[in-house]
């Protein structure tokens, strides 16, 4: 009896020790969680609201199972940390809120405190600011976008917080044996890889599949996160090296997540259904017009992705090029597109129909950030729609792709942002939403947009639906010489639709070295990339499409439209210049004010169409000579007689002016003031 007494006794002084061993791993390891500046969701600014209804702008910062406030962002630095919640203990939800931005609420549902005792260097006691909620605390984010992505991030911490604690505690255990030998709370974990089966953990419900979440640690003092998921939408593993926050284009994908084709390709999805164009030019309403506009733009969005798939990045200097047939006019939609920058990435584009009465302008900088469970893809820049007949430009925005459920949930993919149309011309605009689907809601409220249509600052109707089926209108008042893509990838593609991920990866790698082989030559040289058909307007700040053309067209001069090259022209019965738009110093000359250059301008171009006009009502072969010159006579008459009525204009207007000098009230006044000026003289140096 004593023997086993002896045995339960040392047992038990044993696990205790095991015990107090491993309170101890988790105090370490969630300090260093803390300390550590690396291991970061989301750091971003935010207004939480006190107990006082006040608002108020902090600094956090989201980490694995924590939610850090400080006053600003010297997080590492004493007197800056207001408080710490505990996701752990936290539920969150999303808040509707009058003011704009994006509200979300954490919040204990027993009404207990979320708040941990302690600063993440010690701290007692918080800076001294209004007094904050105990049980809750909520938050406004600047933009629904920013605040899509603290819900992402929320989500993902509150489910994975306690696994990563559990897992690195193992890891733990394995290195460091004895807690009480390390002196240096700052040493570095050399090598460690921890790996989190969130499937496993989370419990076979889970949506995401087989998603691994793991943290590498002591690569140069920097850490970063590797994902690896398997899902149904890329069927092979996903490895990113990535940090939240930091931007995708900077980061080498693998080829399976890689769409067969480049991006300069992908943009011309949103011109499948140009012709919808030509409606809009027939159109003599503007109001209609600009119906038909916005039903061509959203047009574009219809084609949704299949799973998660991104197409190449361009290389500097390559180009696409493609063109559709127009059966109902019998002519044809031409696409041009170029890598105009690299760093950063600037994709030039021009589409043009001259035969329907439109051209397309534009040029796009696509970014892409990272954001722990979700990733966005933003296409920074502008389009310029042209309806050549009317004279009207109409200037579009680009949504962002928002894609959630990398970690945690469904893959899916939305649009978001608020985008434009302006036409300065009319007056009239329009204003769309893309929504993004909430935390709470259903199926029927994802892919929404809403909207409404302007004249100045009345709005005439409203715009609601879903981007991939259907939208409703409805009116208030009545209810260098590069390979095309298609060649430059071709291997690529290839390999891809062979699954051969091997053989893909060495001819991207290939394209990719030849790139920046050809960028570091040009360095040397002190030379940079010269685009082929684009050139940049400083005036404008846009990229331009140096052969275009924007005059309307002319049934009775112009043939057909071709391309060649990549160049687009016109084939006429007359040579006629081409006109351009976008650019001042494309159309005034630098020796004239702008005001004379545009009278000038103005002059030559009527002078342009009177020209045409001649050649189109008598042209050569019809009529003898004699005739041809007595118009032309005729023709020149009505120049002079124009000259002569603006000559005459000018003469009154220097006639007003003389009157206005030689008035007695103007004599009287100019001669006071020259005697106040004298007499001042006198008395300041006499």
């Amino acid at each position: 009896m004593e023997l086993s007494d002896s045995g339960s006794v040392a047992s038990s002084s044993k696990r205790k020790q095991e015990y107090h061993q491993e309170k101890k791993r988790i105090a370490y390891e969630l300090m260093q969680t803390l300390k550590d500046p690396t291991v970061v969701i989301i750091a971003d600014w935010l207004k939480i609201r006190g107990t006082l209804r006040k608002w108020m702008r902090v600094f956090c910062v989201l980490k694995p199972g924590l939610f850090i406030v400080y006053k600003n962002e010297k997080t590492d630095k004493l007197g800056h940390w207001i408080g710490t919640v505990l996701l752990s203990s936290c539920e969150l939800i999303e808040r509707p809120s009058k003011k704009g931005g994006f509200c979300f609420k954490l919040y204990h549902a027993m009404d207990q405190s979320i708040w941990a005792s302690r600063g993440p260097r010690g701290e007692s006691f918080g800076a001294v600011t209004q007094p904050l909620p105990t049980s809750h605390l909520i938050c406004r984010a600047p933009s629904e976008e920013s605040g899509r992505c603290w819900m992402d991030g929320l989500e993902l911490a509150l489910k994975c917080n306690r696994l990563l604690l559990r897992t690195l505690s193992r890891q733990f255990n394995k290195e460091n044996p004895d807690l009480d030998e390390i002196t240096n709370e700052e040493k570095d974990i050399s090598d460690s890889l921890v790996t989190l089966d969130v499937k496993s953990d989370l419990g076979k419900s889970s949506k995401t599949g087989n998603c691994l979440f793991e943290y590498l640690a002591g690569w140069n003092k920097s850490k970063k996160f590797r994902l690896v998921v398997h899902n149904p939408s890329v069927h092979l593993p996903f490895d990113l090296q990535v940090r939240p926050g930091m931007d995708l284009s900077k980061v080498v994908l693998p080829t399976f997540v890689l769409e067969p084709r480049s991006f300069l390709e992908k943009l011309a999805d949103y011109y499948y259904h140009s012709d919808l164009l030509t409606e809009a030019i027939r159109e003599n309403d503007p109001y209609k017009r600009i119906q038909l506009v916005l039903k061509f733009y959203l047009s574009g969005f219809y084609k949704k992705p299949k799973g998660l798939k991104k197409p190449y990045n361009p290389v500097l200097g390559e180009m696409f090029r493609c063109y559709w047939h127009s059966p109902e006019t019998g002519s044809k939609t031409f696409y041009i597109a170029e890598q105009v920058s690299h760093h950063p990435p600037v994709s030039a584009f021009f589409v043009t129909n001259r035969k329907a009465g439109f051209n397309i302008a534009g040029s796009i900088l696509a970014k892409s950030k990272f954001y722990g469970n979700s990733l966005s893809a933003i296409l920074c820049g502008n389009a310029k729609i042209t309806l050549l007949s009317r004279g009207e430009s109409y200037v579009v925005t680009l949504p962002y792709a928002h894609c959630k459920g990398l970690l945690i949930g469904t893959l899916t993919f939305q649009l978001g942002g608020s985008v434009c149309i302006t036409c300065d011309r009319t007056s009239y605009s329009a204003e769309l939403e893309f929504k993004l689907r909430p935390f709470l809601g259903g199926t029927e409220t994802i892919n929404l947009v809403v909207g409404k249509v302007k004249l100045g600052k009345e709005t005439l109707a409203d715009i609601n639906g879903r981007w991939d089926s259907s939208i409703h209108f409805t009116d208030r008042e009545t209810g260098g010489d590069t390979a095309p893509p298609a060649t430059l990838w071709i291997a690529v593609s290839e390999a891809i639709r062979a699954s051969d991920q091997t053989k893909a990866t060495e001819e991207k790698t290939k394209i990719e070295d030849a790139q920046r082989q050809r960028a570091r030559e040009l360095a040397s040289l002190g030379e940079a990339y010269e685009p082929r058909v684009f050139e940049f307007d400083s005036l404008s700040g846009q990229w331009l499409y140096r052969h275009a053309d924007y005059r309307p067209w002319d049934s009775q001069n112009d043939v057909v439209q071709y391309e060649s090259n990549f160049i687009i022209r016109t084939q006429s019965h007359h040579k006629t210049p081409i006109v351009k738009t976008g650019s001042l110093s494309s159309v005034h000359s630098p020796n004239y004010t702008i005001g004379a250059s545009k009278e000038w301008s103005e002059e030559e171009e009527s002078a342009k169409k009177c020209t045409a006009a001649t050649r189109r009502r008598f042209p050569i072969g019809k009529k003898d000579g004699t005739e041809i010159l007595q118009e032309a006579v005729m023709e020149i008459t009505k120049r002079l007689a124009a000259i002569e009525l603006k000559l005459d204009t000018l003469s009154r207007q220097s006639e007003q002016r003389r009157i206005v000098l030689t008035d007695p009230f103007t004599i009287v006044v100019l001669l006071m003031l020259s005697l106040f000026l004298i007499f001042f003289a006198a008395i300041h140096y006499g």
